[in-house]
């Protein structure tokens, strides 16, 4: 009771926060581009969640694309998403974004290996091309163990409510857990630069991880009357090379 207690509150004080700074969006006219993405099961919906949940729906929005149609697949890979960009005075959140092209797709075989090597090659141009243009983009992946994965995946069959979130790719998601980490590994490597970092999670712990977000992503752009933040470095932090070897992330 008291640890939930614990959350409650800080969780409170953490979107009281978020309040702040979609005003701050709002009045000076920013951009901003937030990117979830992470292993099957890894908290990215609930996290979601707690990010709007007290914030103006009519300056926020949430993007989760499904696989693009035959049309769509003739397309130049950016081009579905970049509708969906964020307007002065927006905050838009991807529920996984174009980099499915480096996970799943490249994973389970949905795209060959000359377009995930072009989109290897182009996305951090892209991403450079959105920051010139005036749009912050704040990339976080959240990761999960193996065996976390597993209880988090059977769980959702057993659970009435959650019956939406399954799909065929779940099944494959254990099975393919390597080759995930890999595409993974390949992925923050690839595109982690100064302009459009990556942050990773440590999210094995759901509640933890939602705190975590939320406390980072409110130090990512000044605004009024800013409370200071204290992060734990050993759920959040910001990629480099290390976190492939300290634990920060599954293997």
């Amino acid at each position: 009771m008291g640890k939930e207690h614990g959350y409650d509150k800080q969780l409170l004080h953490l979107q009281i926060e978020l309040v702040k700074l979609q005003r701050h969006i709002i009045t000076e006219g920013r951009k901003l581009l937030i990117i979830l993405e992470g292993r099957d099961g890894a908290g990215k919906d609930g996290t979601i969640k707690r990010i709007i949940e007290h914030l103006s729906p009519r300056d926020i929005r949430v993007v989760a694309l499904p696989k693009p149609s035959d049309v769509e697949t003739t397309q130049w890979y950016f081009q579905r998403y970049v509708e969906h960009l964020p307007a002065a005075g927006e905050i838009v959140l991807f529920n996984r974004s174009w980099y499915n092209r480096a996970g799943v797709e490249k994973v389970m075989g949905f795209c060959s290996d000359a377009e995930y090597r072009e989109f290897m090659r182009t996305v951090p141009l892209f991403e450079s091309m959105l920051g010139e243009a005036g749009i912050t983009i704040v990339k976080y992946y959240l990761d999960i163990d193996r065996k976390e994965q597993k209880k988090r995946l059977e769980a959702r069959r057993e659970d009435p409510l959650k019956q939406w979130k399954i799909s065929p790719i779940d099944e494959k998601a254990l099975k393919h857990f390597d080759d995930y980490t890999e595409a993974r590994d390949a992925m923050l490597m690839g595109s982690d630069s100064a302009s459009s970092p990556w942050i990773v999670v440590r999210a094995n712990d759901k509640k933890a991880a939602r705190l975590a977000v939320i406390g980072d992503l409110i130090t990512r752009i000044e605004y009024k009357n800013a409370t200071k933040q204290e992060v734990d470095g050993k759920i959040i932090c910001r990629f480099d090379e290390t976190c492939l070897t300290n634990g920060m992330l599954a293997r």
